[in-house]
């Protein structure tokens, strides 16, 4: 049962802090000598994830959908989160297999914290010109694409999504608010492919994965709060700095 909720605070945590997740993942798994999470477990974590997200911006995608059929900022909002979408999940289904061996590989974990790490020093410079209001088309394919990259063990998808919004001029709230609306159709489609897998494996604790589900959802809640806190700063340096150390660390253990 503690190995349910370790793991959901885990992805809680790692989800939506400019950290990467995967990265964390596959470190532990290297460092400590344990199994990858199966499906069932995997999909319980995320789905915990994605909950919290519609938790927290359940205004935001009230707004959206209530207004989608007018003509006006929000219909022109989902139409950029979709093209945004359309980077990961292309990606996703053409790039799976190569995505699946890079978990494999702490050192090359190792190299996308370094590079992680390097976004957001960018970012954290640029945060305090980046005053735009307002997304564009082409922020959201470049946000988009950032998000694909992401799917890589070691970039982290809230900070590569967030420093390309800042670095392409949209204000750090603001692009803090895209990068997280980005990702729930994100979460939802690791979510289902998870379910799939999860569909085969005989005798699910159901307990421990509504623990885990549990944890994720709480600890994703205050993370995704404490971070947007954070965002409105414009200080990110110390995640720069944490990714840079666990970079070096997971480099000297590859």
């Amino acid at each position: 049962m503690i190995r349910y909720a370790l793991l959901g605070l885990l992805q809680g945590l790692t989800e939506f802090l400019p950290v990467s997740s995967s990265g964390h993942l596959v470190l532990a798994q290297a460092a400590l000598g344990v199994d990858a999470p199966g499906a069932a477990l995997e999909a319980a974590v995320h789905l915990g994830t994605l909950f919290a997200l519609l938790l927290h911006f359940r205004r935001d995608l009230t707004q959206l959908v209530v207004r989608a059929g007018q003509r006006g900022e929000e219909r022109r909002y989902i139409g950029y989160l979709a093209l945004g979408t359309l980077p990961v999940a292309v990606v996703g289904l053409l790039a799976r297999e190569p995505i699946e061996r890079a978990f494999a590989s702490p050192a090359l974990v190792g190299g996308m914290l370094l590079v992680t790490a390097l976004a957001l020093l960018l970012g954290d410079r640029c945060a305090g010109r980046a005053a735009r209001e307002r997304v564009r088309l082409s922020d959201a394919l470049a946000v988009g694409i950032a998000q694909a990259v992401a799917l890589l063990p070691g970039v982290s998808r809230s900070g590569s999504t967030l420093t390309m919004g800042i670095g392409l001029g949209l204000r750090p709230t603001v692009a803090a608010r895209f990068s997280f609306l980005l990702a729930i159709p994100a979460v939802a489609g690791a979510s289902l492919f998870a379910l799939r897998g999860a569909m085969a494996e005989p005798d699910l604790d159901w307990i421990g994965l509504a623990v885990a589900m549990g944890c994720a959802l709480g600890s994703g809640l205050v993370t995704i709060r404490a971070f947007l806190r954070i965002v409105r700063s414009g200080v990110l340096w110390p995640f720069a700095l944490y990714c840079a150390v666990l970079g070096g660390v997971a480099l000297a253990m590859g």
